[in-house]
């Protein structure tokens, strides 16, 4: 079901989509360059997502402290504040708002809010997919690199062509990159890790041998 609404979502983004029509002939592809090591990302603040889980906490008022879910529609609801938008925003721009939204009802409200659960927006994730052990969509962390998301993806599979893998930038409108998992998994080769970035999608090809 998960991969049912990513692929929803995939289909909708023209580069994206393109890209996963034609995975097998990409990565019999030479003439994709190979990923720099280095990616250009600036500082990383983090911002909420979907199914996010916040953590609101209202100084002197625990009735009004709470936990709660964004929706799929990128909003919250808690006490005196309803339909109140969640998705985009950073903790403490989010914080602010509810601080105004409170205003109304609370004598000089102060605001915290914490993230539990993180997701993020489908901008900030990284998607693997193809022969990876565990297929899926992982939140974007800082310095993230190539190593961290493999792990979290379990490895290759025993079908893999590992050096054959494919990212596309999803914040360079899907430019494309070859990856070398097989010697960075398998021979320990560190120089085949790189750096990825909010939005990037890592296609890995079955072996045709």
């Amino acid at each position: 079901m998960i991969f049912d609404r990513m692929w929803t979502h995939w289909r909708t983004v023209p580069w994206l989509a393109a890209i996963l029509a034609s995975a097998a002939a990409l990565c019999a592809c030479s003439s994709v360059p190979p990923c720099p090591a280095t990616a250009p990302i600036a500082a990383h603040n983090y911002v909420i997502g979907p199914l996010d889980t916040i953590n609101v906490t209202v100084w002197r008022n625990p009735d009004l402290s709470v936990a709660t879910q964004v929706r799929p529609d990128g909003r919250i609801s808690m006490p005196l504040v309803e339909d109140l938008p969640a998705l985009g925003k950073t903790p403490s721009e989010l914080a602010h708002d509810i601080q105004k939204a409170l205003e109304k009802y609370v004598r000089e409200p102060i605001v915290s809010v914490g993230v539990n659960g993180f997701q993020g927006p489908y901008t900030e994730q990284i998607r693997v997919i193809g022969e990876a052990a565990k297929p899926q969509v992982i939140p974007y962390r800082q310095n993230m690199s190539l190593l961290d998301v493999m792990i979290q993806v379990g490895g290759l599979t025993d079908y893999a062509d590992g050096n054959g893998a494919i990212l596309a930038r999803g914040a360079q409108d899907g430019k494309q990159c070859r990856v070398r998992l097989k010697d960075l998994l398998k021979r320990g080769d560190i120089s085949a890790d790189v750096q990825v970035m909010p939005g990037d999608v890592i296609i890995i090809p079955q072996s045709l041998l």
